[in-house]
C-alpha cells in the first residue's frame, strides 16, 4: 500500500468498510448479540419448565458478543451454572438447610484461584466429614470441595480442554466449550480493588462497574497448573463482568477485537497453536481502552489503535505477563510462552507492528487481505450481511423447535391424560412466570408450541375414543397456527384430514400454500444439526431487514409427532415412530432423541396431505399434480432435513398407485441417505412379502 499523505486515516477508513462488509458493523453486531441471548433465554426457560431450574446456561464468548466473523469461526461458549450450590465469600452470606461452600483466597493459593471449604447446614461452621468423592480434608482439617462435584454424565465423555468439555460441531457447525461451574453472588475479594481504579479514559464508567459488583463470578474446575493445590483449586470467572464491559464497546473497539483475532487466526496460531489466546488479546484490548482517551477510538484511527494493542500485547510477552484485567496478580500467561517459541513470536508481532498494516493484505480470513486491496483501488466487493442475518435468524427459529425435544422427553413413557396434565402445567409456568427483557420474550415464542402440542394431544385422545376433535383442542391448536408459515397448520391438516373433515383441510391447504413462497421460505429444524447447502437469497434479504418476528413469515418448521399424538398422524407417516429395530438404537446419539417422533419437512408434507386429500375427494388432477409437486421437491429443494423420510412418503404414493419399482426405489435411495433408524427397512420387507404372495 502506498504511505501517502493520510495514509493512517485512509487506510483506517478502508479497514473499517471491509469490516462492514463481512459484518462487523453496528447493526449485525447487535442482531448476533441478540440472537445468542435470546438462545440464552430461551433455553433457560426451557430448563426451569422440565428441569425445574437444576442449571442456567450462560452463553459468553465471542457469539454473544458479536465479535465474531464467518471466517473467524469462533466456538460457541457455554457455561451451565448449578443453581442449587451456594457459594459465598462471607459467613454473614450463609444459608441455612444447604451445604454451603466458602470460597478461601489465601496467599497459599494462586491468584485467580480459590478454594471451597464446606460449611454445615445447619450451623455456619465448618463441616466434620469423611473424606469422599466430592470432598477432601487437608492437613490443617478443612473439608474442601472437590471439582468432581460438578460431574455430568454426558459432558465427562467430551475431551477436556482447560475448564471446557469440547463437543466437535458436525460439518458446518461450530464446535462447543461446555463449561460446569458454580456461581457466588458477590464479586470476588482478588478483584475488589479493580472497582475503586480509575483510569485515564475513566473507563469502565460507574454505573458500568456498579453493573459488574452486582453479577458475582463462577468458580470453574480447574486449579493452577503445576499448583500445590491443583486438584482442589477453583478458578475465578469473571464472565458476566467482562460480558458487560464488551456491550460497552464501541464499533471501533470491537473491529479492533476482530483484526487481532484474525491476525491471531493467520500469523500466530497455525506455528503456535495455543500460546497466545483470543481471550489474552480481550485483556489486551481492555487495558488499552482503559488507559487512553476514549477520542482515540474512531473509525478513521482504527489502524493506530490496532497498532496499540499489538504493541502492549508484544510488552506483555517480552515480559511474559497479561495481568487479568479485573485481578491483575493473575499472570494469564504464566507458564504458557517457552524459551523456545518466545523469540519466534515476538519477531512475528514485531514484522506486522512495523508493516503499519500491510501485513493486514496477507490475512486470508473472509478474504480481509483481498477484499483490503480492492478497497485501497475503491474497488466494492460482495458484502455477506444479508447472509449472516439469515442463519442467525434459523439458530432462533431451530432453538424454538427444539423445545419439542424437551416436551418429548418429559411425556414419554406417560399415559395420554398424565401427559395432558404435564403439558398443561408446562403452559401455566409460562404464563405464571413473572419475567422482562428477553426472558419475556423467549416466553412469548414458546408459549405458541406448546399450546398446539397440548391441543393435538387433546385430539389425539379425542379422535381415539370418539373420532372427533373437541373445541377446546382445536382452540389451543388456533394459538399456534401463526407460529412459523405451514408446521402447526399442518398439524390442523392432519388432524382434519383424520377425522375425515376434508373440505375444511382442502382449504387449509390451499392456505399454506398460498402463503409459502419458494423463493423465500426457509425450512427450520430444531431435530438435530443439520448442515445447509445455501440459503435462498430471498430469505437472507428478508431477514436482513427484520428481527425474529419474521420466522412466522419466512420459515417452516419441520412438522413433529409426538408417540402421545399419533391417531392425529396418517398411517403412512405412522412408522417413522417405529423406524429403529433393537440393532439399529444401539447406534443411537444424544442427538437422535427425534427418532422416536414422526417428523417431516414442511413442503413435502404439504404437497403428501394435498394428496391424500385430492384422492379421498376424488380430484384426480390435482392428486397427480400434488405427486407431481412432492417428487420436484425432492429434487430441487436442497436443504431438506428429513429426505429419507419424504421418500418413504413418497414410496407409500407409489405402492397407492401401483407403481411398485419406483416404490422400492423410493426406499432403496431413502437407505442410502440414512442406513440406520430408518423406516425403509420396514417398507421394503412388507412390500417383497406382498409380491412374493401375489406369485404365489
Amino acid at each position: 500500500m502506498y504511505q501517502g499523505p493520510n495514509y493512517t486515516e485512509t487506510v483506517s477508513m478502508r479497514l473499517s468498510e471491509v469490516l462492514s462488509d463481512i459484518g462487523v458493523d453496528e447493526r449485525i453486531v447487535l442482531k448476533r448479540r441478540r440472537t445468542m441471548l435470546l438462545k440464552e433465554s430461551i433455553e433457560n426457560v426451557i430448563y426451569k419448565i422440565h428441569k425445574n431450574s437444576v442449571f442456567t446456561v450462560n452463553y459468553f464468548g465471542s457469539q454473544s458478543e458479536g465479535t465474531t466473523t464467518i471466517g473467524i469461526e469462533s466456538d460457541i461458549d457455554l457455561l451451565y451454572c448449578f443453581n442449587d450450590i451456594p457459594v459465598i465469600q462471607d459467613w454473614c452470606k450463609w444459608i441455612p438447610g444447604v451445604h454451603n461452600y466458602l470460597m478461601i483466597q489465601d496467599n497459599f493459593v494462586s491468584p485467580g484461584y480459590c478454594l471451597l471449604q464446606v460449611l454445615r447446614p445447619d450451623a455456619p461452621l465448618p463441616a466434620d466429614r469423611e473424606s469422599n468423592q466430592y470432598y477432601f480434608r487437608d492437613r490443617t482439617g478443612k473439608i474442601l470441595l472437590k471439582q468432581s462435584i460438578v460431574s455430568v454424565g454426558y459432558f465427562d465423555k467430551l475431551p477436556l480442554h482447560g475448564p471446557a468439555r469440547v463437543e466437535q460441531g458436525p460439518n458446518g457447525y461450530l464446535d462447543a466449550d461446555n463449561v460446569l461451574a458454580l456461581h457466588c453472588k458477590s464479586w470476588p475479594q482478588q478483584a475488589r480493588q479493580w472497582l475503586d481504579q480509575q483510569g485515564d479514559a475513566h473507563w469502565p464508567s460507574a454505573e458500568m462497574k456498579q453493573y459488574c459488583s452486582r453479577t458475582g463470578c463462577f468458580v470453574v474446575p480447574v486449579g493452577c497448573r503445576g499448583s500445590e493445590h491443583e486438584q482442589l483449586e477453583w478458578r475465578i470467572s469473571t464472565s458476566l463482568a467482562e460480558r458487560c464491559l464488551m456491550l460497552n464497546l464501541n464499533i471501533t473497539q470491537i473491529r479492533c477485537y476482530v483484526l487481532m483475532k484474525m491476525i491471531l487466526k493467520s500469523y500466530i496460531k497455525p506455528q503456535f497453536e495455543d500460546v497466545i489466546s483470543s481471550y489474552m488479546c480481550k485483556t489486551v484490548l481492555f487495558k488499552c481502552i482503559a488507559n487512553s482517551h476514549l477520542n482515540i477510538w474512531r473509525e478513521n484511527n482504527l489502524l493506530s489503535c490496532l497498532l496499540l494493542c499489538l504493541y502492549l500485547l508484544y510488552n506483555n510477552i517480552i515480559n511474559e505477563n497479561c495481568p487479568h484485567f479485573f485481578i491483575p496478580e493473575y499472570n494469564l500467561m504464566r507458564g504458557k510462552i517457552s524459551p523456545v517459541v518466545k523469540p519466534y513470536i515476538l519477531e512475528l508481532l514485531n514484522n506486522i507492528i512495523n508493516s503499519e498494516g500491510v501485513a493486514l493484505l496477507g490475512i486470508k480470513c473472509d478474504d480481509l487481505g483481498s477484499r483490503l486491496h480492492l478497497k485501497c483501488y475503491n474497488l466494492c466487493p460482495y458484502k455477506t450481511s444479508e447472509y449472516i442475518s439469515g442463519f442467525l435468524l434459523l439458530e432462533t427459529a431451530n432453538t424454538i423447535l427444539n423445545s419439542l425435544l424437551f416436551i418429548s422427553s418429559t411425556v414419554k413413557n406417560k399415559r395420554p391424560n398424565e401427559a395432558v396434565q404435564t403439558l398443561t402445567n408446562c403452559i401455566s409456568k409460562i404464563l405464571n412466570d413473572q419475567c422482562e427483557g428477553l426472558v419475556e420474550r423467549a416466553c412469548q415464542l414458546l408459549f405458541p408450541i406448546y399450546c398446539t402440542t397440548l391441543g393435538s394431544l387433546l385430539a389425539s385422545i379425542n379422535i381415539n375414543q370418539h373420532n372427533t376433535v373437541s373445541a377446546d383442542a382445536l382452540k389451543l391448536i388456533s394459538l399456534g397456527l401463526n407460529i412459523d408459515v405451514a408446521s402447526s397448520k399442518l398439524k390442523l391438516v392432519s388432524i382434519l384430514y383424520c377425522v375425515h373433515e376434508m373440505q375444511k383441510a382442502d382449504l387449509v391447504l390451499s392456505e399454506i400454500e398460498g402463503s409459502y413462497d419458494l423463493q423465500v421460505v426457509e425450512p427450520a429444524y430444531g431435530c438435530y444439526n443439520f448442515e445447509r447447502i445455501h440459503l435462498k437469497q430471498g430469505f437472507s434479504a428478508t431477514c436482513d431487514n427484520h428481527t425474529e418476528d419474521v420466522i412466522q413469515y419466512a420459515t417452516a418448521s419441520c412438522v413433529i409427532f409426538l408417540p402421545c399424538e399419533i391417531h392425529c398422524v396418517p398411517t403412512e407417516l405412522r412408522y417413522e415412530m417405529v423406524r429403529s429395530t433393537p440393532g439399529d438404537r444401539i447406534f443411537l446419539t444424544k442427538d437422535d432423541a427425534w427418532m422416536d417422533n414422526a417428523v417431516m419437512d414442511s413442503l413435502p408434507y404439504l404437497y403428501f396431505l394435498q394428496y391424500k386429500v385430492n384422492s379421498y375427494l376424488g380430484r384426480h388432477n390435482k392428486k397427480q399434480s400434488a405427486l407431481s409437486n412432492l417428487l420436484r421437491t425432492i429434487i430441487t429443494e436442497q436443504n431438506l432435513g428429513h429426505r429419507e423420510t419424504a421418500l418413504n412418503i413418497i414410496g407409500k404414493c407409489m405402492e397407492k398407485e401401483g407403481r411398485v419399482r419406483d416404490a422400492l426405489q423410493c426406499y432403496s435411495m431413502s437407505l442410502n441417505l440414512r442406513e440406520r433408524n430408518n423406516a425403509a427397512r420396514m417398507h421394503i420387507c412388507t412390500l417383497l412379502s406382498v409380491i412374493g404372495n401375489f406369485r404365489a
